[in-house]
């Protein structure tokens, strides 16, 4: 799956969620696709939310709305059988930090840059965002992350355990590819069976993102 808005940096706007929401719903019963790689077209994987179409929003039921798609987007990406690969080069921010975060493997090129910038913004994403970040980095490691607002190069995050391994951007590609290929001689059901496993022992982080959402 490739988010394809390259002149606004592949920020999360409500079309392109509904979008993504619609490839992961065809894919929870898809036999045939045994693993999913999110990608991105340009410089950037994804720059967040669009903060100009967040503006825009007139009346609580719209943003409320908004809140629930990311939400449903957010936990389907963990929910579908297929191990999630995402492929990350140029800026992962906000909530592309979070897709990166939520994805069973990453994969980063080395232009990769890892952050969170919601309190900037008066802005958090409660449960994955936060609660499974700090499963990933530890929980020092992501209140700063949080708090501080910082940037974190690609080795930077794979040194914290955010990304499974870094490469040229150049090689991303075949990185990637390489990663599919070993999948692909695995057990499917063996696979899928592990990933409900994982997720069995953080079923709560989807409650607690649900609160933090309607808050």
């Amino acid at each position: 799956l490739t988010l394809n808005r390259p002149d606004k940096f592949n920020a999360l706007s409500g079309d392109l969620m509904a979008a993504i929401q619609a490839q992961l719903d065809a894919l929870m019963d898809d036999r045939d696709t045994r693993v999913v790689v999110i990608a991105a077209n340009g410089r950037a994987f994804c720059a967040g939310h669009d903060l100009q179409e967040m503006k825009g929003l007139q009346g609580r039921d719209a943003l409320e709305g908004l809140f629930k798609q990311c939400s449903k987007m957010m936990t389907s990406l963990t929910r579908i059988p297929q191990p999630v690969i995402a492929k990350v080069q140029g800026y992962a921010i906000g909530g592309g930090n979070v897709i990166a975060t939520l994805c069973d493997l990453t994969i980063a090129g080395e232009s990769a840059v890892f952050g969170q910038v919601g309190p900037k913004v008066g802005s958090v994403d409660p449960g994955f965002g936060t609660a499974y970040l700090s499963r990933i980095v530890g929980e020092k490691k992501a209140r700063e992350i949080w708090y501080l607002c910082r940037r974190y190069s690609a080795q930077e995050a794979l040194q914290m355990g955010l990304v499974n391994t870094v490469v040229p951007d150049d090689e991303l590609d075949a990185e990637v590819a390489k990663w599919c290929d070993e999948i692909l001689e695995r057990s499917p059901t063996a696979i899928a069976i592990a990933k409900h496993t994982f997720n069995a022992d953080t079923e709560s982080i989807r409650g607690i993102s649900r609160l933090g959402f309607q808050a």
